[in-house]
């Protein structure tokens, strides 16, 4: 097993980000469709920027390198900028832009998932369930957008909830 050094500062603000959205989002899911897309937006622009700092951290601990932690970090901070400033077509593209950016993102977790295994098999167990629910929600809301307009603020809440989470216990 691999010694972490030191405590993820960026990993335990990005966790608390997420699971606030995913309370704002389950407290008020009528509303707070606009919020969401905000807070989305923001998330997305903040997990980019970890994201490409983590990837320092991933070869440096657990000795992989990946060239696509570089690419879905530029993608995530591209996507929350767009959403940032045009809110209506955020409002309309969401639920697919949603699905794309759960489905991408937890496929790009599961390649990694054999380095978490250097953090412990309970970790590498968790990222893996986990981001497999991930690519089957996103898989449901890409081919029921309808649907999910209607659920999104909840599914928006489980999402970040559970990466929140994950980022939470991966800060320590």
């Amino acid at each position: 097993m691999v010694e972490k050094k030191g405590f993820e500062w960026g990993h335990l603000l990005l966790g608390i980000l997420f699971v606030v959205s995913a309370l704002i989002a389950f407290a008020n899911p009528a509303s707070s469709l606009v919020a969401v897309v905000v807070v989305f937006a923001i998330t997305a622009i903040v997990k980019g920027i970890i994201e490409l700092f983590f990837r320092r951290s991933l070869r440096l601990f657990g000795g992989y390198y990946s060239k696509s932690l570089i690419a879905i970090g530029v993608l995530d901070i591209i996507f929350g900028i767009v959403l940032l400033f045009n809110l209506n077509v955020g409002l309309a593209v969401l639920p697919y832009f949603f699905a794309i950016w759960f489905i991408i993102d937890s496929v790009e977790e599961l390649f990694l998932a054999k380095s978490y295994k250097a953090f412990g098999n309970g970790y590498y167990w968790f990222m893996l369930i986990t981001n497999i629910l991930c690519v089957v929600l996103g898989i449901m809301l890409l081919f029921n957008p309808v649907t999910s307009a209607l659920s999104l603020a909840f599914l928006i809440g489980f999402y970040f909830m559970v990466t929140g989470i994950t980022y939470i216990i991966a800060a320590f």
